[in-house]
């Protein structure tokens, strides 16, 4: 009987250089999408793929992260004697249960093979998934839990995939296709940010994986490959040299690059446009825009 996935580690040691000065003293995981941090959103798209046990890569100045996830007994009790039984209800949403969270600390800026590898002990002889908290994808059926229903009926490792303009190629790992299969791609390699013009195909991966612990075993291997990291495609790549199955799966959802400036205020925009709440408002202000700038034309 295949083990069910029930650990996911979170690469979230990156220093955010492309949002200082606000991750100066505020980690880039917890910079707020509307009202939640990008963090709570890759937690909660775990939980809804049946994880139970969340390990958090780290590095220095993280600590605010950490915190994040504590119980917060003063707020709490002010929300409590107010009756503002609705924020309560949200706060809780953040909690953490006792042991359920565990932080790695990865010292040197090795690459995301590399924080992934320092998972290793944690994870032992057991599948497990990886979630990029860059990554947010908007989805009815979240990401993750589309790939571990995947999973369920097809053995190996499993990659996040979605189509790329071929000028954008070089920025991501790009599968080498084998069997098209529609949802699913059978993958004969992985190239990490090919150079222009050299990319087996434009389908590209994004950062939802479920992996074998053998990909542990590569790791241990490998030497630093594409920037001088040291690439979890690459140790992929390796798991289908030795025989063994990588699937990428074309997920359904919007998926936007928050790693990016443009693509954080795009999904900004896209998350309060989905909200009761905001959508009246927000949307006539845009549309206000778009009529300015017509009119300026």
């Amino acid at each position: 009987m295949r083990k069910k996935i029930t650990k996911a580690i979170f690469p979230v040691a990156g220093l955010g250089t492309r949002f200082l000065p606000a991750t100066k003293s505020v980690p880039k995981e917890i910079m707020t999408l509307v009202d939640r941090p990008l963090i709570q959103y890759a937690i909660d798209e775990a939980r809804e793929a049946g994880i139970k046990e969340f390990i958090f890569v780290t590095s220095r100045g993280k600590g605010a992260l950490e915190d994040y996830f504590d119980h917060s007994p003063i707020l709490e009790a002010d929300l409590r004697k107010k009756g503002k039984t609705e924020l309560l209800d949200t706060l809780k949403s953040t909690y953490m249960d006792s042991g359920a969270i565990a932080y790695i600390r990865q010292h040197k800026a090795l690459g995301l093979g590399h924080a992934v590898w320092c998972a290793r002990r944690l994870i032992a002889n057991e599948p497990f998934a990886v979630i990029l908290p860059d990554d947010v994808i908007a989805a009815e059926t979240p990401c993750l839990k589309q790939m571990v229903e995947a999973y369920e009926e097809t053995p190996g490792n499993i990659v996040a995939a979605m189509e790329v303009a071929p000028d954008k190629a070089s920025s991501y790992g790009i599968l080498d296709i084998k069997e098209d299969m529609g949802s699913l791609v059978s993958v004969k390699g992985m190239v990490e940010k090919p150079a222009s013009g050299t990319e087996p195909s434009n389908l590209a991966v994004i950062g939802r994986y479920i992996l074998q612990p053998s990909i542990f075993r590569n790791l241990n291997q490998i030497k630093s490959g594409a920037g001088g990291e040291i690439q979890l495609t690459d140790a992929i790549a390796q798991d289908i040299a030795n025989g063994n199955d990588v699937y990428g799966f074309r997920f359904r959802g919007q998926r936007f690059d928050c790693g990016s400036k443009a693509g954080f205020l795009q999904a900004t925009v896209a998350f309060a446009l989905a909200r009761d709440d905001l959508r009246d408002d927000l949307s006539r202000y845009l549309h206000d825009i778009v009529h300015m700038e017509k009119a300026a034309e």
